[in-house]
């Protein structure tokens, strides 16, 4: 598969995990990428990485949950390669924690602003490139999205969030040629759950999720680039992720103990 040659490619949260592995295999296409994450070191790294692939890399180290600086980023990318094609709003942080246990409340601010609304904010400033392109636009959520999952409170209405945005989005976006495609992973193997926020609003810098049980990060990148290349309307990835949805529609009750159950069992 060879779609993404030449295209421009903005990859949100593209220092590591998902990000990285989604620009490593379009950088093996020949994308133009432009990569985005807050920390300079890790930014730096990953551009190498692709760059050693073969990819033209441009940096910008960019904290998606400001506005300002999501406008920086697309300027940016229009700026080194005139032009922009593909938008990968991957950027995320979770939180690991029962909403009565918040002792932080400016914990919702920040997931909301990282997961949400950097969304939003890149999406709204580099829709009318995408637009002149007839590009695409990819919302990397979670299954989350799909179902409530206990412990990730804050972390599910924010990927719901994002769903509802991004399918009225693909409604109103139907005659513009910009398709929109949804991605619904479960749990991957990254160091999201590292990074991710205790109850205090800090980092955990623990791995509740068993590496070993869950999806392997090359596998969910390549679902990834193949949903937008086929411009998909959006992907579920596992069979069983496939199944319980249809569950949810007959059973809803019982895909909320199955939700509790792998909670409980760290995956």
């Amino acid at each position: 598969m060879n779609e993404f040659r030449d295209n421009v490619v903005v990859i949100t949260g593209g220092s590591a995990g998902i990000g990285l592995e989604v620009a490593s295999q379009l950088a093996a296409q020949d994308a133009r990428l432009v990569l985005a994450a807050r920390d300079p070191a890790t930014l730096e790294s990953a551009a190498e990485i692709c760059r050693a692939l073969g990819a033209r890399v441009v940096a910008v180290q960019t904290d998606v949950g400001d506005a300002e600086q999501c406008r920086r980023l697309i300027e940016t990318a229009v700026e080194a390669f005139g032009r922009i094609d593909t938008l990968i709003n991957n950027a995320g942080i979770s939180m690991h924690a029962r909403f009565d246990e918040l002792t932080d409340v400016h914990a919702v601010d920040r997931i909301t602003r990282i997961n949400y609304l950097g969304s939003v904010y890149c999406t709204w400033y580099a829709l009318p490139h995408l637009k002149r392109s007839r590009g695409r636009i990819v919302g990397v959520s979670s299954l989350t999205g799909k179902n409530g999952v206990p412990t990730r409170t804050l972390y599910a209405g924010s990927k719901h969030a994002m769903a509802g945005f991004f399918d009225s989005l693909r409604i109103e976006l139907k005659d513009d040629g910009v398709t929109v495609t949804m991605v619904y992973p479960g749990f991957v193997a990254t160091d999201i759950a590292e990074r991710a926020l205790g109850p205090d609003g800090h980092p955990l810098g623990t791995r509740p999720v068993k590496k070993d049980k869950v999806m392997q990060v090359d596998d969910c990148a390549r679902q990834i680039i193949e949903a937008g290349a086929k411009r998909s309307r959006e992907v579920i990835m596992t069979k069983r992720a496939k199944l319980g949805m249809l569950v949810k529609v007959f059973s809803p009750e019982r895909i909320d103990r199955i939700a509790e159950r792998t909670i409980k069992r760290g995956r």
